[in-house]
């Protein structure tokens, strides 16, 4: 299905030189990439530490009195990961590249992935440099942007989700997306849901240009923490972010420091870098407690979120500002599904397990149709035909007629929604 890609633009800031290319940050509309403004003071040492304003605005340091990420696995699908950044040095696994099938996914030639993957899990062990949210989590790149910081088809990020899905991942951070949905992106979502992994995505970025469709995708689809971006203080909204209905909850997107590939770093802005805040959160909250699920993290963070705007939920700030302390100390009771989506996909939930591994399935549109009742035609919703009784003997035949006709229909009905498209 077609796919308008758009970008989260570094839109200004301080850089180090060369930071052109990189300016081309998450997905955007064809044409040339936006270019970073020019470097004043470079970011070094103990200056980007102290220009981390997000975690003291987000209170991450008390969050680490309760968890750290430890043990948890988090998917980074997006340009590739410099896994020789000083800050992500050790943290980050073997990955896969589909844009260039002779690396695995720490090489990044825009800078996007590596910024992003920082935020998530850069190290603590030291005083200088980003420090991640979750510091002891593990990075798994998945790389599926090109060198233009773009993908043509969705289908290479559903191809990065079920792989991610299945090689650990227990959370994945979609920084990127477009206006048009994809059925098989949704497929690779529900396999990742059925799987119990949270997944977190950017609302997006305004163009400026008018053709501002709301809410990207995948962030719209049911299931997924869709989140938009605060200025600096955390205490209004982004001009830049896009928000609508889907915004589930908000984080710092403005004026961030970030890691930058060859060792250096950059001011970013932008909701592709609101977004691995969320999923450090909920890497936390699933290395305190590593047998939750993710609806009960789900549930976590957008019941802690601090309110912002109307009371409640509203389609500008969601349920509020992630709270990372609060999602770790709250007492919840248990949630038995994704509060985000309360209608499961039935082509997982009436089968038992999703689509297998690498296969790019759509998912059914419609819920299983029960066995097709003697008479009736597929299809065309026909009553069944009235029948006049009959002996024992025949009324036998008849019901073993009648269990055969329902299994016949039953793997029919299987076998259209496990038909890959």
């Amino acid at each position: 299905m077609p796919h308008t890609r758009r970008r989260c633009p570094v839109l200004s800031g301080r850089t180090l030189a060369g930071a052109a290319l990189a300016a081309a940050i998450a997905l955007g509309i064809p044409g040339a990439p936006v270019a970073a403004a020019p470097p004043a003071v470079p970011l070094v040492g103990d200056s980007v530490r102290q220009d981390e304003t997000f975690l003291k605005v987000l209170d991450v340091p008390d969050a680490w009195t309760y968890a750290n990420g430890a043990g948890v696995t988090v998917a980074v699908i997006d340009s590739g990961v410099d896994a020789n950044h000083p800050d992500l040095q050790g943290q980050v696994l073997p990955g896969l590249d589909l844009v260039d099938p002779k690396d695995n996914g720490d090489n990044d030639l825009v800078g996007h992935g590596t910024t992003v993957a920082a935020i998530i899990a850069g190290r603590s062990d030291d005083a200088d440099g980003v420090v991640g949210i979750a510091p002891k989590a593990k990075i798994l790149p998945v790389r599926v942007l090109d060198e233009r910081n773009r993908y043509d088809d969705a289908i290479i990020v559903a191809k990065g989700v079920r792989w991610a899905v299945d090689h650990g991942a227990r959370v994945i951070n979609l920084s990127l997306g477009g206006n048009g949905s994809s059925s098989t992106l949704a497929a690779a979502l529900d396999y990742a849901f059925a799987k119990d992994v949270v997944v977190v995505a950017c609302t997006g970025n305004q163009t400026g240009t008018g053709d501002d469709y709301g809410v990207w995708y995948p962030a719209r689809e049911p299931g997924v923490i869709a989140v938009a971006g605060m200025e600096k203080d955390g205490d209004t909204l982004w001009s830049g972010s896009i928000t609508g209905k889907q915004t589930v909850v908000t984080a710092p997107a403005t004026q961030l420091v970030g890691a930058r590939p060859g060792g250096g770093y950059w001011k970013v802005q932008g909701t592709s870098f609101a977004a691995p805040m969320v999923a450090a959160t909920a890497a936390l909250i699933r290395s305190r407690w590593p047998t939750m699920s993710a609806g009960d993290v789900i549930n976590r963070i957008i019941k802690t979120a601090k309110d912002r705007g109307p009371a409640g939920r509203d389609p500008v700030y969601g349920f509020g500002e992630v709270n990372p302390t609060g999602a770790l100390t709250a007492q919840l009771a248990p949630v038995f599904e994704n509060p985000l989506d309360t209608t499961p996909s039935p082509g997982i939930a009436r089968f038992g397990s999703a689509p297998a591994p690498g296969q790019a399935q759509s998912a059914p549109d419609a819920k299983v149709d029960p066995p097709l009742p003697q008479g009736a035609e597929p299809g065309t919703g026909a009553a069944p035909q009235m029948t006049t009784p009959a002996s024992d003997h025949r009324g036998w035949w008849a019901a073993a007629t009648l269990f055969l006709i329902s299994i016949v229909a039953a793997l029919l009905t299987i076998r259209r929604f496990s038909h890959t498209t």
